[in-house]
Parts: structure tokens; C-alpha cells; sequence
């Protein structure tokens, strides 16, 4: 019976040999695991989890995006905890992306039970995204005070890397941060203002040896990516390139710029100069994101 409901819910009991390897790394590593969805391969992918305040700030909100906006083409996976805040800001960023991301609620994974219940839709966006959600409760499991340090656990010891956005001083982040210090795994953290009490926790992070990173450039080069590999690919002779195109992504190789900042650049018409980055879009060359154009690697 316990079977069938799981076949009719979506949700799959993975066997032993079907665990992330990571996983099986950590002390008390879990002993059953349930995914909905699909998990990536670890083999080809990067799992970097993100964590944050769930009363995030503005500042918060646009340093989750605009990081995980820098990562898309890469082949990272957005781990986080389908919390309100932090975590839903890092699961809908990496979507609109292109990466995977994979939640791990503290909970099961039926939807009766997800928590909060405002982010069921979100759960199933990222399954139909081709993501997955991930847990070692059984699939009824309600939320309890203890399943989310538990699951805490999981995030870290997925991960090659624990990169935190946010932290008050008394923050559940930090659990999560502790962990991956315990893990060996590499600990990164966004910089916050010194009269923020969001950034308190983040900071003392910091100056306790955690690597300090504002842009999804510094987070590949602490997750190992060759950066400069992949910007070789850029090839300006490509003969499928107009010259347009071309002075497109040469004026875009050295940084990414404001669609007016652009424009000036380019020195076109502006009807024509918009016409010819939306067929650069559509092509996959550039990509607009959080007010900027750049480069589509």
C-alpha cells in the first residue's frame, strides 16, 4: 500500500546504492531518502546550497539574485530549504536561470504536509522545472521543531560548497554554516552592512575564516571553475556571427552593461539596436537579467 501511494504521489524511495555519495560521507548519514522529481547527477553537476534569513532584506533579496543570475551556463545545482525568504528568493532565482535546483524541506515531501504551505505551488514548479525535492522523512512526516535541523544536515552534506547570503546573529543559518565547517566543505558568504542586524552572523562568519564573495564570478573560482576556460569559448570569428553581433559581444567580453549603457556603446539606432539584441536573446547569445545585458556563455 505504502508502494502504490508513493507511484500515485510522485514520490520515489530511493534505494541504497542510489544515494548521493556526499551523503554517505558525513557522520550519521540518513538512513532512507525519498525524492520527487528528478535529482541531477553529481557526477556531472556542482551542488552549492544556498541558505539565508528568512526576514531577508532588500539587499538580501538582490545579492541571491544577482549571484545566482552570474552562474547561469554553468553546470551548478541550487540546493535550499523551500523556507520563506532566502531559500524560495534561491530556488525561483536558479530557475529563471536555467540550473537545477533541488528543495529539501523539514518535512515530508506529500504536499499536504510541505511547510509553509505557501510554497507548495514553488514545490511544484521546481519538480516541473526538471528539479527535484529531496528528504529523509517519510512523505507524511509533518514539520517539527527537530526535522529542520535535521534537515540541515542533508543541505550541507549535499554540497560542495555552503554559500550564505544572510545571517542574524541567533540565525538557523548558522547551523547549517557549523556544518559545513564539520562537512569540509567550502563556507562562503555575501558581505553584509555592519548596521544591519541580518548581517551580523554573516560577518562574524568572515572574520572566523569563511570566504567573502559578491558575484557569481568569485563563487566558480571557490567552486573550482576554470572561469577563464569558458570565456575562451567565445569565438568573435564565428562566421554564423553578423558584424552587429559581433560588436555586440565584444563591447559585452569585459562586463556585462545596462541595456542604455549598451545602446550608447553600439552607437545603432535604438529600434534597431533593441531588434538586434531581442534576436541575440532568442539565439542564446546574451541574456537580460537584473537590469543588465550580458554574455550567454
Amino acid at each position: 500500500m505504502v508502494v502504490c501511494s508513493l507511484m500515485k504521489t510522485g514520490i520515489k524511495k530511493l534505494e541504497q546504492a542510489e544515494f548521493p555519495k556526499r551523503l554517505l560521507e558525513i557522520p550519521q548519514p540518513p538512513k532512507q531518502l525519498f525524492v520527487e522529481g528528478e535529482l541531477p547527477d553529481e557526477n556531472d553537476n556542482i551542488f552549492l546550497t544556498v541558505v539565508g534569513s528568512r526576514k531577508f532584506s532588500s539587499y538580501g533579496k538582490e545579492a541571491c539574485e544577482k549571484i545566482i543570475s552570474e552562474l547561469k551556463g554553468h553546470n551548478i545545482v541550487i540546493v535550499s530549504g523551500l523556507a520563506h525568504g532566502i531559500d524560495a528568493i534561491a530556488h525561483k532565482a536558479s530557475m529563471k536561470a536555467g540550473l537545477k535546483t533541488v528543495a529539501v524541506p523539514g518535512s515530508g515531501l506529500d504536499r499536504k504536509v510541505i511547510y509553509p504551505s505557501l510554497n507548495r505551488k514553488l514545490a511544484d514548479e521546481i519538480v516541473a522545472s526538471g528539479g527535484a525535492l529531496f528528504s529523509e522523512f517519510e512523505p507524511m512526516q509533518v514539520a517539527t521543531l527537530y526535522t529542520f535541523p535535521q534537515r540541515n544536515r542533508i543541505m550541507a552534506g549535499l554540497a560542495k560548497a555552503i554559500l550564505v547570503i544572510e545571517a542574524g546573529d541567533k540565525s538557523g543559518t548558522l547551523i547549517t554554516a557549523r556544518l559545513a565547517t564539520e562537512y569540509n566543505r567550502d563556507l562562503l558568504v555575501v558581505p553584509g552592512s555592519i548596521f544591519s542586524p541580518n548581517a551580523v552572523g554573516s560577518n562574524k562568519m568572515i572574520n572566523l575564516g569563511a570566504t567573502p564573495v559578491s558575484s557569481g564570478e568569485e563563487v566558480l573560482k571557490a567552486l573550482g571553475i576554470d572561469i577563464e576556460t569558458k570565456q575562451k569559448t567565445l569565438d568573435l570569428k564565428d562566421p554564423t556571427l553578423s558584424e552587429n553581433e559581433r560588436k555586440v559581444l565584444g563591447i559585452l567580453s569585459t562586463e556585462p552593461l545596462p541595456r542604455d549603457d549598451l545602446l550608447h556603446e553600439l552607437g545603432l539606432p535604438t529600434s534597431e539596436a533593441n531588434t538586434l539584441l531581442s534576436v541575440m536573446e532568442i539565439k542564446g547569445l546574451v541574456t537580460e537579467s537584473l537590469g543588465e545585458i550580458r554574455i550567454n556563455l
